[in-house]
């Protein structure tokens, strides 16, 4: 009896921790502030590689072995076209571990929206959709 009680709990559990990282997969939200400081995390075209877009940045860090990363690059390059003045960036986590390291990068794909300052308005670990990055394009482009 103990056995089936153990299981049962075992898989209440496995299923509800799905069920939150299904829902919080690609959602883009707001960045906190962390580490004690006053303000959100800036990027230049050097920490990049890249120029950053005239009126937001889309960077998106992935793996070479990244399977989401794929449907996110061709997701992200649409609406990077779409829109005029933002740019995609691709940033490749296994070769830039000291950007992975100091943006707190735990899985692929990431994504981070910049405004043109370069500064992180949104952050999403996973796939997301495009309409919610349409919609946190709405964030960083100033009017």
């Amino acid at each position: 009896m103990t056995g089936a009680v153990v299981a049962g709990a075992v898989l209440l559990a496995a299923t509800v921790f799905g069920l939150v990282r299904r829902w919080r997969d690609g959602r883009l939200r707001d960045v906190p502030v962390t580490k004690g400081a006053a303000v959100r995390e800036t990027l230049a075209a050097g920490d990049l590689g890249a120029e950053l877009g005239e009126r937001a940045t889309l960077v998106q860090f992935s793996t070479a072995f990244c399977a989401p990363c794929r449907a996110t690059r061709r997701v992200l390059g649409e609406v990077a076209g779409m829109v005029g003045g933002v740019v995609h960036v691709e940033i490749d986590a296994e070769h830039r571990l000291d950007l992975v390291r100091r943006l707190d990068v735990l899985r692929t794909p990431t994504v981070l929206v910049l405004d043109p300052s370069g500064r992180v308005v949104r952050r999403a670990a996973g796939q997301p959709r495009k309409a919610d990055v349409i919609a946190a394009l709405a964030e960083a482009i100033p009017e």
